[in-house]
């Protein structure tokens, strides 16, 4: 099963040249579900054609609500062939550690939760369990943001098998990705008063975005984070086309993080607010475009009775990330949410890619172990 799902290419990503359906993925996982004895519900999003969300469940007679919900991603993040040193779509096994891309994050959990529930009588279940595979979490997270499409999806906790070593995470900060476009007007070099030289416009727009870089330093503040405060990082800039022309189009793209709890309309207000001045000087000429909807910052009430069971489960005390994940969007449903699956969060978006093999077997009898728990 791990060598199928790596074998199938489902790279999300906004440029539309590495972007691939997750159907052949949602599709395999289904045959395997289904064959289990899984009920399956597979659903095309409304706004991102082509991918797919797939939940299979089992609900035993008389408990229509409740039970436990393990969720995924089927996509992966692009990949450098100039820097994988074996095909990243063959799984092998070398060193005690399994490569390929998505061995961590994070198609071997499909793998791993299938193959714990074969040893796993689910005529025994008393509570719902709950399969989630979702599309385009390493983009848009589109496939989280229509999960009541299953309009009955009511688990009372949920997992999601992101690469953490079996800690459970509990918190995490949210993840706004923008695009500040400034278009100015081109012209010969030599007469700088015969154009609106963009890159100059934007000097002074990233001058006022170091002053929120400050403000979030000085006026937000949670000791839970090991970088305690919300933080804006400016990711890329273009501009211009030769020395000898007025530059008439520049564009940067930066990335924020956001508190959990922190408003996400107040941030984007701040950001209004600084550049307030120089969208005055520049009538026009500079613009604030989302490059996907907003994630928010995500916690989980360290003594909540999922977060218990995995610290027992595990032995690992709980933790936050400082990654993103889809845990906002599914504990929306009313679930209890923790973040937690076998591998390394080291281990993903690299090259040669692979998780610890010593890791899989301890991981697969939590699991099995949880949703015994849980379920029986």
């Amino acid at each position: 099963m791990y060598r199928e799902l790596v074998a199938i290419p489902s790279v999300s990503c906004l440029d539309p040249s590495w972007d691939t359906s997750n159907k052949p993925v949602i599709d395999k996982l289904a045959t395997w579900l289904e064959c289990l004895g899984f009920q399956i519900d597979i659903h095309e999003l409304d706004h991102q054609a082509g991918k797919f969300n797939l939940l299979a469940h089992y609900i035993p007679e008389g408990a229509e609500s409740g039970g436990l919900m393990l969720a995924g991603h089927t996509d992966t993040v692009p990949w450098d062939e100039g820097r994988w040193t074996q095909d990243p779509f063959k799984l092998r096994e070398d060193n005690g550690r399994l490569y390929g891309l998505g061995t961590a994050d994070m198609k071997g959990f499909f793998a791993f939760v299938i193959e714990a529930l074969r040893s796993t009588d689910l005529r025994q279940l008393k509570k719902p369990l709950y399969i989630l595979a979702t599309a385009d979490e390493e983009t848009t997270m589109a496939g989280a943001r229509e999960l009541d499409a299953f309009g009955h999806l009511k688990p009372d906790f949920a997992v999601i098998g992101e690469p953490t070593s079996m800690t459970p995470v509990v918190t995490h900060k949210g993840h706004m990705t923008e695009a500040v476009r400034i278009t100015g007007k081109s012209g010969h070099s030599s007469n700088p008063a015969a154009g609106i030289n963009a890159i100059e416009i934007m000097h002074d727009v990233i001058t006022e975005l170091r002053g929120i870089q400050k403000e979030f330093q000085q006026r937000y503040h949670d000791d839970a984070f090991e970088v305690p405060y919300p933080t804006l990082n400016f990711g890329a800039i273009h501009g211009g086309d030769a020395a000898n022309r007025i530059c008439a189009c520049c564009e940067l793209h930066i990335d924020m993080r956001p508190l959990p709890g922190m408003n996400i309309s107040e941030l984007y207000g701040l950001i209004d607010h600084r550049l307030a001045e120089v969208k005055a000087r520049y009538p026009g000429a500079v613009c604030l475009e989302h490059m996907h909807e907003p994630v928010p910052g995500y916690r989980c009430d360290k003594d909540a009775e999922i977060v218990r069971l995995a610290s027992e489960l595990t032995g690992n005390a709980a933790q936050p990330a400082n990654y993103c994940t889809e845990a906002p969007f599914v504990q929306a449903l009313g679930c209890q949410t923790i973040v937690m699956g076998p591998g390394n969060i080291a281990q993903a978006h690299q090259p040669d890619e692979f998780i610890q093999i010593d890791e899989i077997a301890p991981a697969q009898n939590q699991l099995r172990a949880l949703i015994r728990q849980v379920c029986m």
